[in-house]
């Protein structure tokens, strides 16, 4: 079993969003010991903004090949100006291909990753969830919600949030997102068990 292991906030050692999915790969590692991991920082390690040349040869791309081959994907993601990084939007640029993650059928798009588990470790520094007077602000789970649903893998999302509100209120909403992610990664093994 593969799973690619991606973290884009540009926060290091700070990021509340890098040890929920640090914590997550940990887990599946501890239930599974023979899963293969592959960690790329897209923060350290960028990936360019699309450009025509690279929108063009997308099916032939590394990123996609990496992102089918992966069994589960858990990716880090910080919460700027509302929305993801963009080095993470330059990589979800590259996965959504016409044909290898999604084709057009006759009622429209049909995902063809269906069987991938996505889980996504989300932080954001104000409370943004359902309810919240800031909820319309919030752009980074429903864009990722729906680009994953969209080519057909189970998404899950880990969210901290509120972690700008103090000390006490980052060290609650880590402890709740790390609880989170040991409860998803058993689920998941259980799942696959199945």
């Amino acid at each position: 079993m593969k799973l690619l292991h991606l973290d884009s906030s540009i926060m290091g050692n700070g990021s509340a969003s890098r040890a929920i999915s640090a914590a997550v790969v940990e887990h599946l590692r501890e239930t599974n010991p023979i899963l293969e991991v592959t960690y790329r920082d897209l923060a350290a390690e960028p990936i360019p903004h699309m450009t025509l040349d690279a929108f063009l040869a997308l099916d032939k791309g590394e990123d996609v090949q990496q992102f089918l081959d992966a069994d589960i994907v858990v990716i880090g993601a910080g919460f700027y100006n509302f929305s993801i990084p963009s080095q993470l939007k330059a990589w979800v640029d590259r996965i959504a291909v016409k044909d290898k993650t999604f084709a057009y059928g006759e009622n429209g798009p049909v995902g063809l990753a269906v069987g991938k588990r996505v889980i996504v470790a989300l932080a954001r520094g104000n409370v943004y969830g359902e309810g919240s007077p800031y909820a319309g602000y919030e752009h980074a789970e429903t864009l990722l919600r729906s680009i994953f649903g969209f080519v057909g893998a189970d998404v899950e999302v880990i969210v901290a949030e509120g972690l700008g509100r103090g000390d006490e209120a980052r060290r609650t909403a880590i402890d709740g997102a790390l609880a989170q992610a040991r409860r998803t990664s058993q689920s998941f093994v259980t799942a696959a068990s199945l």
